[in-house]
């Protein structure tokens, strides 16, 4: 991919992922992908644990295109899917308290509320925390969430929706904001298909 995007996730949240990519895959699955997103650098010296915004899109997105590389659009899918859950569950969870979603507040709340104010908490810890710019709107059966320039198809050219990572997050998200419940998170428009921005649509009623 070569070319930087100028725009970054905070080191905290490339390591979070990182760490949990090397925990579906394991060492020297990751080690692979590095290599073959052209981030050698990053093999066994992930970004430090602090904000500092430096873990380029361009970085993020080249990962993500290396994964489907080495595993094909289906095992990469589940993969992605999968580091996208552990990277909440890993560490994500932590930021939810700093824009004041404590797990206290969630548990006398009815459940359309916890979905909603989860789903702010997220885009407000991206917006806040990164340069992923990212917006809830609310409908009548679903929330629309929608990720301005994103970081997990950047440089990335498909025929398909292929942010899994990002429908991961929200899975997990969703999972720790309701106490256990699984919705439905469905990427209906794609940057890298062709679209302006990448629209997820998570419906309120849980699967379970």
């Amino acid at each position: 991919m070569g070319e930087k995007s100028g725009l970054y996730y905070p080191n905290k949240i490339g390591r979070i992922y990182l760490m949990a990519m090397e925990e579906v895959m394991g060492t020297n699955g990751i080690k692979a992908v590095l290599n073959l997103a052209k981030v050698p650098e990053l093999i066994g010296n992930y970004p430090p644990n602090n904000l500092g915004r430096e873990f380029d899109f361009a970085d993020f997105g080249a990962i993500g295109n290396a994964i489907e590389e080495m595993y094909g659009p289906r095992g990469g899918r589940g993969l992605a899917l999968r580091a996208g859950r552990a990277s909440f569950a890993q560490g994500l969870s932590e930021f939810g308290s700093v824009v004041g979603a404590s797990e206290l507040a969630f548990k006398v709340i009815p459940m359309a509320t916890k979905v909603k104010v989860g789903l702010k908490a997220m885009a407000e810890t991206f917006s806040k925390f990164s340069d992923q710019e990212t917006d809830v709107v609310e409908s009548d059966d679903k929330f629309v969430y929608t990720i301005f320039q994103c970081p997990v198809c950047w440089g990335r050219t498909s025929d398909r929706n292929i942010c899994y990572g990002a429908v991961g997050i929200l899975q997990e998200g969703l999972r720790w904001a309701s106490g256990g419940k699984d919705f439905k998170v469905e990427e209906i428009e794609c940057h890298s298909a062709g679209a302006d921005n990448c629209v997820f649509h998570i419906f309120k009623e849980p699967l379970n």
